[in-house]
């Protein structure tokens, strides 16, 4: 398949907003997956359309938080099944494409700003590796998530097998990739791929809410602890490493930055703190 093809298909296939964000001069970056007739398939032009999105939001300064959700009544299905037919025969663009999902998947842990995910609906394949991959995820009550890879005669590729295991563990991992099935959303929830679940007509509140929380911290203590928190996660680090990390971390953040300094101020004043991210 031409990336060219692939682009023009999906000119349109994701938003990117900024919402202001109540009681604060910050914004709430929201990226929407709009191909809401088709689940929302994560073909090569939109995880090409997501990247860019999130680059441009998480580059953003007055962004405290960035959602990730779908239109319509899926999160996303996954993977274009009808432009696989062509696409994995491709020797040369089939293995481009996954690796610009890996690409994509790896750099969100790093962005500064937490990662959303808001569930809205059905998250098969390529969709619950987004889920994974975002700092945590939100679902409403009448989602439905799984793998599903092994039900169409294909297999995960873009991180599930090596994630999956991790945020669940091993035999639940084994059940869901290998039995196909889709899990409630309170299922999600007992088995950490979510943390909340919400009425569904409640999960955009639920995330504005969010967003006045976050807009509250600062945004460079909130870079660094997520820092340390992914790198450590991703590195697989012993516990005295870790430890190391954290107290590098924590000694150039709490002895340098003006935010720290603020922020024991207007406790000991009894104010509001005032955070710039510096």
């Amino acid at each position: 398949m031409a990336p060219d093809d692939e682009n023009q298909a999906s000119s349109s296939s994701v938003l990117v907003e900024r919402r202001p964000i109540a009681d604060s001069d910050g914004v709430a970056g929201w990226v929407t997956m709009n191909r809401p007739d088709d689940m929302n398939p994560m073909d090569w032009g939109t995880i090409k359309q997501l990247a860019a999105g999130l680059d441009e939001l998480a580059a953003d300064e007055s962004v405290r938080i960035i959602f990730v959700t779908g239109a319509g009544s899926a999160f996303s299905a996954g993977g274009d099944m009808k432009r696989y037919v062509k696409l994995q025969r491709d020797p040369v663009d089939f293995p481009e494409f996954v690796g610009d999902c890996h690409r994509l998947f790896a750099k969100i842990p790093t962005y500064p700003q937490p990662v959303v995910a808001l569930v809205n609906g059905v998250s098969v394949a390529g969709g619950t590796e987004l889920l994974m991959f975002c700092d945590w995820g939100m679902a409403a009550d009448t989602a439905r998530i799984g793998d599903a890879h092994l039900n169409f005669g294909m297999m995960g590729g873009g991180g599930t097998l090596s994630m999956l295991p991790l945020v669940v563990g091993p035999a639940r991992a084994r059940e869901l990739i290998l039995s196909g099935r889709l899990l409630s959303a309170e299922e999600a929830k007992e088995w950490g791929l979510v943390s909340r679940v919400v009425p569904a007509d409640e999960l955009e509140a639920a995330a504005d809410e969010l967003a006045v929380l976050m807009a509250k911290k600062s945004p460079l203590a909130v870079k660094h602890a997520k820092q340390v928190l992914n790198s450590m996660f991703w590195s697989g680090a012993d516990i005295e490493t870790r430890m190391k990390v954290e107290l590098e971390v924590d000694l150039r953040y709490c002895l340098t930055s003006a935010d720290a300094q603020e922020g024991l101020q207007a406790f000991n004043e009894k104010r509001k703190p005032r955070f710039e991210g510096r």
